[in-house]
């Protein structure tokens, strides 16, 4: 038997409801992006929280366009195809400091020392390539994918328009991580974590009851309850 066109949104609706709450999870317990946070637990579990956050985002964002793209136009095109871009770009860098940057902590220092100042300084010591300019090009990909996309989902109104205000005003803020401290960068992504939740939650949950009206015969053709 194959799913229904409502099942598989209220599927999309589930794993984009997954994706905010490990984001939420990633920026409330991400550690300071320096050497010797690599080799910790903490760090492994936070990346492979980013992941699935990743996985399951872009599954979800899917769903989250499909249901309301007759009504968004080319603004929630554009908002879903940056989101989905940055996704799968950081999907990436977080499968590398997951699995591969803490095996490289005491084999090669250079190269973990060089990774971490793609975030915070001047290059380090090991060249690597176009993975600094990869990373650099992911901050415009999340403001301007959340901006448009949290803007087309408010003006939509088919999906929570507070949501989509608070993915738009969430990326917006995203700027001002500079200004804090190392360890308390990060938790300026938990309320973009939230908004998504937030909009996943309304999609799993959302009644369509015009689904329902439309398998139901005309009132006028529907049998007689027996006297």
């Amino acid at each position: 038997m194959r799913p229904s066109n409502d099942n598989l949104l209220r599927l999309a609706g589930l794993a984009a409801l997954l994706a905010g709450i490990c984001y939420v999870l990633v920026g409330l317990f991400h550690p300071a992006n320096v050497a010797a946070s690599v080799t910790t637990t903490r760090w492994q579990v936070v990346h492979v929280l980013a992941c699935a956050m990743c996985f399951f985002g872009l599954l979800g964002m899917a769903g989250l366009y499909v249901r309301q793209a007759v009504k968004t136009g080319w603004v929630g095109l554009a908002g879903y195809l940056l989101l989905s871009l940055w996704l799968t770009l950081v999907m990436g860098f977080s499968f590398v400091e997951a699995f591969i940057l803490p095996h490289l902590a005491s084999a090669v220092p250079t190269f973990v020392q060089s990774w971490m100042r793609m975030f915070n300084g001047p290059a380090g010591p090991f060249d690597l390539g176009i993975l600094p300019t990869l990373w650099t090009s992911t901050a415009p990909m999340y403001i301007g994918g959340g901006l448009l996309f949290g803007i087309a989902t408010f003006r939509a109104g088919i999906l929570p328009r507070w949501a989509g205000a608070l993915l738009a005003l969430s990326v917006v803020l995203a700027p001002v991580a500079v200004l804090l401290p190392n360890a308390s960068q990060p938790k300026i992504a938990v309320p973009f974590g939230v908004a998504l939740a937030w909009l996943g939650f309304a999609l799993l949950t959302e009644r369509r009851t015009e689904d329902v009206a439309a398998v139901l015969p005309p009132k006028d053709q529907r049998p007689k309850a027996a006297a």
